[in-house]
Order: structure tokens, then sequence, then C-alpha cells
């Protein structure tokens, strides 16, 4: 059951180069069948493993090597809530016909989500 919905903004610092580069991961958080917490990542709708293990950090799109994100942002969505009182809108045909237009629309380009930053470069409007 998923407990809590949320995408997270997490910035990398390369420890070799310095360049500083962030992205966008949705994370779900769930209880599985033995009652444990889990977390699962995903990014432009790919499984990815956790970007705050050193497993799962991106390599740096300078020098290629792999430093461990940190957290500098948290947006919550709403799990949906449960019978009673729910705001969703039942479905008047089988899922494949409802709104076929969404199975045409294109993934957003996964580079959309990067927000590189030289950390080196000097303040805004300097060389």
């Amino acid at each position: 059951m998923i407990t809590e919905l949320a995408v997270e903004r997490v910035e990398f610092t390369c420890g070799h180069c310095r360049h500083t580069f962030g992205a966008e991961y949705d994370v779900r958080y769930y209880r599985d069948e033995n009652d444990d917490e889990r977390e699962y990542f995903t990014r432009d709708g790919d499984s990815v493993p956790s970007p705050y293990e050193p497993e799962g950090a991106p390599p740096c799109p300078l020098c290629g090597r792999r430093w461990v994100g940190r957290l500098t942002a948290r947006r919550p969505v709403p799990v949906p809530p449960g019978p009673a009182g729910t705001p969703r809108q039942r479905l008047t045909t089988s899922r494949e016909q409802h709104r076929t237009d969404r199975r045409a629309a294109p993934r957003p380009d996964a580079g959309a989500h990067e927000r590189t930053q030289d950390s080196t470069a000097g303040a805004p409007g300097e060389p």
C-alpha cells in the first residue's frame, strides 16, 4: 500500500571537478505485505536506484564520476483518499478506450529535467 508520494529535487556536486547539477525524482513510500516500509524511485518514468546511495548516483556530465546526491527541495503529492468521500471519477469506458490521446503523447525529454549549473562560474552577469 502506498503511504506517501513526492517529487524530490536532488543536487549533486562532483567531488572531483566540483561541477554542480541536479535532477528530479518521483519517490513512492509504501508498506509491503510484511509491513516493512520501502521506497521506490523513478526518473522520467524509469525505475532507478536511490540517488542518495552510491549505486544510484548519476554520473557527472563533465567527468563521469559519481557522487551521492543531497535533497534540496521536496513536493508531496497527495495520496488518493480511501473509498469514502473519494474525489475520483468513474471510468465509463474501458481503460484502453479512455482518453486515448494519453497513449500517443510523447514522454517529456529526459534532459528537460536537468538543471545544470557550473559551480566554477562567477555570479550572474560576471564572466
